[in-house]
Protein backbone atom coordinates (compact mmCIF):
# COMPACT_ATOMS: atom_id res chain seq x y z
CA UNK A 1 0.00 0.00 0.00
CA UNK A 2 1.45 3.37 -0.98
CA UNK A 3 1.29 5.93 1.78
CA UNK A 4 0.67 9.49 0.69
CA UNK A 5 3.80 11.52 1.54
CA UNK A 6 3.49 14.06 4.33
CA UNK A 7 2.28 17.43 3.03
CA UNK A 8 3.43 20.82 4.27
CA UNK A 9 1.08 21.56 7.18
CA UNK A 10 -1.35 24.47 7.10
CA UNK A 11 -0.15 26.04 10.35
CA UNK A 12 0.17 29.82 10.14
CA UNK A 13 2.63 31.46 12.53
CA UNK A 14 3.98 34.95 13.21
CA UNK A 15 7.09 35.55 11.13
CA UNK A 16 9.74 38.22 10.84
CA UNK A 17 8.86 41.21 8.72
CA UNK A 18 5.41 41.50 10.31
CA UNK A 19 4.11 38.51 8.37
CA UNK A 20 2.01 35.46 9.15
CA UNK A 21 3.37 32.49 7.21
CA UNK A 22 2.63 28.79 6.77
CA UNK A 23 4.76 26.24 4.90
CA UNK A 24 1.81 25.73 2.55
CA UNK A 25 2.21 29.36 1.38
CA UNK A 26 5.21 28.16 -0.63
CA UNK A 27 3.27 25.70 -2.79
CA UNK A 28 4.79 25.49 -6.27
CA UNK A 29 8.32 26.03 -4.90
CA UNK A 30 10.85 23.89 -3.13
CA UNK A 31 10.93 24.71 0.58
CA UNK A 32 13.44 24.06 3.36
CA UNK A 33 11.99 24.30 6.88
CA UNK A 34 14.70 24.09 9.50
CA UNK A 35 14.03 23.90 13.24
CA UNK A 36 16.66 25.14 15.66
CA UNK A 37 16.70 25.37 19.47
CA UNK A 38 17.36 29.05 20.24
CA UNK A 39 18.16 32.40 18.63
CA UNK A 40 21.67 33.80 19.06
CA UNK A 41 23.27 30.63 20.45
CA UNK A 42 26.51 29.39 18.85
CA UNK A 43 25.22 26.36 16.91
CA UNK A 44 22.01 28.07 15.82
CA UNK A 45 23.92 31.15 14.70
CA UNK A 46 26.35 29.05 12.66
CA UNK A 47 23.52 27.07 11.06
CA UNK A 48 21.62 30.24 10.15
CA UNK A 49 24.80 31.81 8.74
CA UNK A 50 25.34 28.72 6.57
CA UNK A 51 21.79 29.00 5.19
CA UNK A 52 22.42 32.74 4.66
CA UNK A 53 25.73 32.16 2.88
CA UNK A 54 24.15 29.61 0.51
CA UNK A 55 20.80 31.40 0.15
CA UNK A 56 21.41 32.54 -3.43
CA UNK A 57 22.08 28.91 -4.42
CA UNK A 58 18.76 27.82 -2.86
CA UNK A 59 16.94 30.66 -4.64
CA UNK A 60 18.55 29.73 -7.97
CA UNK A 61 16.97 26.28 -7.58
CA UNK A 62 13.54 27.78 -6.82
CA UNK A 63 13.78 27.00 -3.11
CA UNK A 64 12.73 29.16 -0.17
CA UNK A 65 14.13 28.75 3.35
CA UNK A 66 12.29 29.18 6.67
CA UNK A 67 13.83 28.95 10.13
CA UNK A 68 11.63 27.97 13.10
CA UNK A 69 12.18 28.11 16.85
CA UNK A 70 10.14 28.79 19.98
CA UNK A 71 11.63 32.27 20.41
CA UNK A 72 9.35 35.31 20.17
CA UNK A 73 9.19 37.69 17.20
CA UNK A 74 11.30 40.38 18.92
CA UNK A 75 14.17 37.91 19.48
CA UNK A 76 13.75 36.66 15.89
CA UNK A 77 13.84 40.18 14.44
CA UNK A 78 17.04 40.96 16.40
CA UNK A 79 18.66 37.65 15.39
CA UNK A 80 17.71 38.10 11.73
CA UNK A 81 18.96 41.71 11.63
CA UNK A 82 22.21 40.99 13.46
CA UNK A 83 23.03 38.03 11.18
CA UNK A 84 21.61 39.61 7.98
CA UNK A 85 19.46 36.55 7.26
CA UNK A 86 17.75 36.93 3.85
CA UNK A 87 14.98 34.48 4.85
CA UNK A 88 12.17 34.65 7.39
CA UNK A 89 12.07 33.15 10.88
CA UNK A 90 8.82 31.75 12.29
CA UNK A 91 7.92 32.07 15.97
CA UNK A 92 6.37 28.86 17.30
CA UNK A 93 5.95 29.74 20.98
CA UNK A 94 2.97 27.38 21.34
CA UNK A 95 4.87 24.58 19.57
CA UNK A 96 2.16 24.00 16.93
CA UNK A 97 4.56 23.49 14.01
CA UNK A 98 7.10 21.80 16.30
CA UNK A 99 4.46 19.23 17.30
CA UNK A 100 3.35 18.70 13.67
CA UNK A 101 6.97 17.89 12.75
CA UNK A 102 7.64 15.97 16.00
CA UNK A 103 10.78 17.95 16.84
CA UNK A 104 10.15 18.51 20.58
CA UNK A 105 12.34 15.96 22.32
CA UNK A 106 13.75 15.28 25.75
CA UNK A 107 17.20 16.84 25.98
CA UNK A 108 19.91 16.86 28.62
CA UNK A 109 21.96 19.93 29.43
CA UNK A 110 24.42 19.94 32.30
CA UNK A 111 22.72 16.84 33.73
CA UNK A 112 19.26 18.44 33.71
CA UNK A 113 16.50 17.05 31.53
CA UNK A 114 14.20 19.42 29.65
CA UNK A 115 12.03 19.43 26.56
CA UNK A 116 13.45 21.30 23.60
CA UNK A 117 13.74 21.44 19.84
CA UNK A 118 15.82 18.71 18.24
CA UNK A 119 17.70 20.41 15.39
CA UNK A 120 15.91 19.10 12.28
CA UNK A 121 15.48 20.05 8.63
CA UNK A 122 12.70 19.17 6.20
CA UNK A 123 12.72 19.57 2.42
CA UNK A 124 9.37 19.88 0.61
CA UNK A 125 8.87 19.59 -3.13
CA UNK A 126 6.90 22.05 -5.28
CA UNK A 127 3.81 19.83 -4.84
CA UNK A 128 4.03 20.37 -1.07
CA UNK A 129 5.10 16.79 -0.31
CA UNK A 130 7.91 15.99 2.10
CA UNK A 131 10.92 14.85 0.06
CA UNK A 132 13.72 14.57 2.64
CA UNK A 133 14.14 14.71 6.43
CA UNK A 134 17.24 15.30 8.53
CA UNK A 135 16.97 14.72 12.30
CA UNK A 136 19.53 15.20 15.07
CA UNK A 137 21.37 17.56 12.74
CA UNK A 138 25.03 18.31 13.31
CA UNK A 139 25.70 21.82 12.02
CA UNK A 140 29.05 21.41 10.19
CA UNK A 141 28.37 20.45 6.56
CA UNK A 142 24.60 20.23 7.04
CA UNK A 143 23.56 23.07 4.72
CA UNK A 144 25.86 21.77 1.97
CA UNK A 145 24.18 18.35 2.32
CA UNK A 146 20.69 19.91 2.08
CA UNK A 147 21.78 21.86 -1.00
CA UNK A 148 23.26 18.74 -2.64
CA UNK A 149 20.03 16.82 -1.97
CA UNK A 150 17.96 19.66 -3.43
CA UNK A 151 20.17 19.73 -6.55
CA UNK A 152 19.79 15.97 -7.08
CA UNK A 153 16.00 15.99 -6.51
CA UNK A 154 15.32 19.05 -8.66
CA UNK A 155 17.52 17.96 -11.58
Amino acid sequence: MNEKPMQAPEIRLPATGGQQLAPSDFSGKWLVVYFYPKDSTPGCTTEGQDFRDHHSEFLALGCSVLGVSRDGIKAHENFKAKQAFPFELLSDQEEQLCQAFDVIKEKKLYGKVHMGIERSTFLFGPDGSLRQTWRKVKVPGHVAEVLATLKSLSA
